[in-house]
């Protein structure tokens, strides 16, 4: 039994990456760990300079769009993995994991800092956990519900700016991120879930041949004409293309493996990093990092930490 698990998860890269480092292994884990955070930590800066010249939907179409032509070769090769079983889950883990996200993402930050989009995007973890109880019927402990009120505390410091006392200093925007984090929580359960016979490389493939074609009809229905005349358009599509290589490809190939060798909780638990290389690459971007938006974030990471737990920790 054990040596027919090895064998499957020796599947899951192509052997020229699996030599270079082996994700069964703790140290590879945390490393692509730190990998992830840094370069999901830079997607949010390479948004906001998407949208310097770019709408919101033309950033999101043109990343997923070019994903797919990246991806179209791989795509094409592992179109026989697709049956019944599984092509609704792929079909969501596209729309939840990535179009929807994508989308939602470049609108909130027409009018947040990428700071506050990296910091929000924190609760992933929060919402995988959740997702997992809702979706599988698993009864939290004590520290998961306590986590679920910490979190959700966090949050409401930062979409409320500090102010319960009325809707109308809710930051709508802020929403936005809150929302595609609940969709990235429901996803990495169903890839932990619902596809775990696909290897990392085949869903990463699939989901964008999946939504790489809508993403390319949106894109040209928006006015690239307009957008080619604006001074920053060639750093514009430059940010673009690499948030699309590193950011959605490169870095899905990893995240995908990482929940087969792990789970779905400790691979989006790279959540608890991003928010630290994001608030980095904001404040040498410029962003004012308020005193608010530090204490929140070290509410959501508590309220995250506890949710993960799945046993009352020891004590010392």
């Amino acid at each position: 039994m054990k040596s027919k698990q090895s064998a499957q998860k020796q599947l899951l890269l192509p052997s020229k990456i699996r030599q270079m480092f082996d994700l069964s292994k703790k140290r590879w884990q945390w490393a692509a760990m730190l990998f992830m955070a840094f370069v999901w930590g830079a997607s949010f800066i390479l948004m906001k300079r998407g949208l310097d010249a770019l709408s919101y939907v033309q950033v999101a179409a043109l990343r997923i769009f070019f994903s797919f032509l990246i991806l179209l070769p791989l795509s094409i090769k592992n179109l026989k993995h697709i049956n019944r079983n599984n092509f609704w889950p792929l079909l969501w883990c596209g729309l939840l994991g990535n179009f929807f996200p994508a989308f939602l993402f470049t609108l909130s930050e027409t009018q947040i800092t990428s700071s506050l989009a990296g910091i929000l995007n924190g609760l992933t973890p929060f919402f995988t956990v959740i997702a997992g109880l809702l979706l599988f019927k698993h009864k939290p402990n004590v520290f998961q519900t306590i986590g679920v009120i910490v979190g959700f505390t966090g949050a409401s410091i930062l979409i409320t700016n500090g102010n319960f006392s009325s809707f109308g200093h809710v930051n709508l925007y802020a929403l936005l991120v809150v929302l595609a984090t609940m969709m990235y929580g429901i996803n990495s359960n169903i890839i932990r879930f619902k596809l775990s016979g696909l290897t990392g490389v085949q869903i990463t493939s699939l989901i964008f041949f999946m939504i790489g074609i809508p993403a390319g009809v949106i894109l040209m229905l928006t006015d690239i004409a307009a957008a080619t005349q604006h001074p920053a358009f060639a750093s514009s599509i430059l940010a673009t293309i690499v948030l699309a290589t590193f950011g959605s490809v490169l870095t899905l190939f990893v995240f995908n493996n990482l929940i087969h060798h792990t789970s779905a909780i400790f691979a989006s638990s790279v959540t608890y990093i991003i928010p630290f290389f994001a608030l980095l690459w904001g404040i040498l971007d410029g962003d004012h990092i308020g005193t608010l938006q530090i204490i929140s974030l070290i509410v959501i990471l508590i309220g995250v930490y506890l949710s993960s737990l799945r046993r009352k920790p020891k004590l010392l």
